[in-house]
């Protein structure tokens, strides 16, 4: 193996820039020609390649989102698209591929690897919904955002006797809702994985104040059934019979924009360099990720095109902590 060649896919998420370093200077050093991929795989089906040096991934490790650029295909779904694809990498002379994504990213790659490219994925998203490792690149860094937000809001909430709805983001995983709700001390928490009705919420909040409390703070993911939005417009239209004002905050893409703290930092750029090491080592077709306290390579076989869900028992724990 000569050339090989990184892309970031699907959603960006803090620490991707040091992935690509890593990915970039580990090859360099091991004498490869290194390219980078633009667009993710709609900047494969595009031929937006370009060479990588040690230079060209200078001062990005303390960046959030990616040099390289991310963006959804559609087009690379199907058999043509694929097929489009691998013929774009061969004509660049390209040996291997290193993925840096999410699940959606990881799907994509195992379908390559399944045609013959040998790739190695990257385990990278904020929502942590990965099988084959215990944390993602950019998941803490997003889960400290949502915590730093809900510190804040407790003081405003406390200095005026309010309650507070915080949506972060989570379209088909409660993970980043779940983890901040635990660290940040809420009344409740409303997930995709569990169904919260609005009367559940409003009977939270209420009483949080019965007990004593001067404030009261529910954690909502953006993808449960009753979101922000809908709850928002339950306790507008509810206000006099339950006798609660509630106020609103949305972090949205605030999460995906953070620098990188430096868990994610090192996390990427370990799992970086591991996929270099990991395809001259001809351990093509797994996901490189972090299980316990090591690497642990995931055969695509197992790992591709599911997800992991997160553990909803915790949100018992958080309903008996919030006394």
């Amino acid at each position: 193996m000569k050339h090989i060649a990184v892309l970031t896919s699907g959603g960006d998420a803090p620490g991707m820039n040091a992935a690509i370093r890593a990915v970039a200077r580990e090859a360099l050093a091991r004498g490869l020609t290194v390219s980078g991929i633009q667009h993710g795989y709609a900047g494969l089906l595009n031929n937006q390649i370009c060479p990588l040096d040690a230079r060209a991934v200078g001062g990005i490790i303390h960046k959030g989102g990616t040099v390289l650029g991310s963006a959804r295909s559609p087009e690379f779904r199907t058999e043509e698209g694929i097929t489009q694809g691998i013929k774009n990498l061969t004509d660049a002379g390209i040996d291997g591929l290193v993925v840096i994504g999410g699940n959606g990213s990881q799907t994509g790659a195992s379908k390559l690897f399944e045609r013959g490219i040998p790739v190695v994925g990257v385990a990278s998203t904020i929502d942590n919904d990965l099988c084959g490792t215990d944390i993602t690149i950019g998941a803490d860094t997003a889960l400290n955002i949502a915590l730093e937000a809900i510190d804040r809001l407790r003081v405003t909430a406390s200095s005026h006797r309010r309650a507070f709805l915080l949506e972060v983001m989570g379209r088909d995983c409660g993970y980043l809702a779940l983890m901040t709700g635990l660290a940040g001390g809420a009344e409740i928490v409303v997930i995709p994985e569990k169904q919260t009705t609005p009367d559940e919420v409003a009977a939270a909040l209420t009483e949080a104040f019965v007990r004593g409390k001067t404030h009261a703070l529910a954690v909502v993911a953006e993808g449960a059934e009753y979101n922000a939005a809908v709850l928002s417009s339950f306790f507008r239209e509810n206000r006099s019979k339950l006798g609660l004002e509630v106020r609103t905050t949305t972090l949205g893409h605030v999460q995906r924009g953070g620098t990188p703290g430096a868990f994610d930092r090192i996390l990427a750029t370990r799992l970086g360099a591991s996929a270099v090491d990991n395809l001259l080592a001809g351990n093509a077709g797994h996901l490189v990720g972090w299980v316990g306290s090591g690497i642990k390579l995931s055969p695509y076989s197992e790992i591709a095109g599911k997800t992991k869900a997160p553990d909803i028992k915790l949100l018992d724990l958080i309903s008996r902590l919030a006394l």
